[in-house]
């Protein structure tokens, strides 16, 4: 049996905007990014889960926090996405020092547009890049946790060498 994976947003396309609170209390809109940034759409289960799936939300998170300034100096801005609360976010992002911003989609509207959710109706693991216009130029859905903050650095490059 072959199992696809479907997305609202298909590389190659304009990416669906959407608007999510974030942990800095800020509501955030995609759009708002166009014309001035890439975006890094890192959608995830959950902060904080028990067994395997935790160490890997950790080992990803730890994976961008460590090239998060390759990818800022690449012109992009990273959103992590999961199905948590703004409160949750604001102490896992505390508790883990995580730069960049998380968004909160509680309704799991973005996840399932984007992501998709998984059999416990959480977000799964999926990154997205946005180009400066607005298009999903990768989709990354068999994630290395450990390796996944090169692999969107690689991605960032591939797309300023078609700007």
């Amino acid at each position: 049996m072959i199992l696809r994976v479907m997305f609202m947003a298909k590389k190659g396309e304009p990416a669906p905007d959407f608007e999510l609170p974030s942990n800095t209390d800020a509501s955030v809109r995609l759009s708002s990014f166009r014309n001035k940034k890439n975006v890094v759409l890192c959608f995830y289960p959950k902060n904080h889960m028990w067994g395997c799936p935790s160490k890997k939300v950790f080992e990803q998170a730890k994976s961008v926090i460590d090239n998060y300034n390759r990818i800022k100096e690449l012109g992009a801005e990273v959103l992590g996405i999961s199905v948590d609360t703004v409160e949750s976010h604001k102490k896992f992002a505390e508790e883990y020092n995580i730069p960049y911003m998380l968004l909160s989609d509680v309704d799991k509207k973005v996840c399932k547009e984007y992501a998709g959710l998984n059999m416990y109706g959480l977000a799964k693991r999926t990154t997205f890049i946005i180009d400066k216009q607005g298009v999903a130029m990768e989709i990354f859905t068999n994630i290395e946790p450990k390796a996944h903050g090169d692999e969107i650095v690689a991605a960032l490059n591939s797309i300023a060498k078609i700007s």
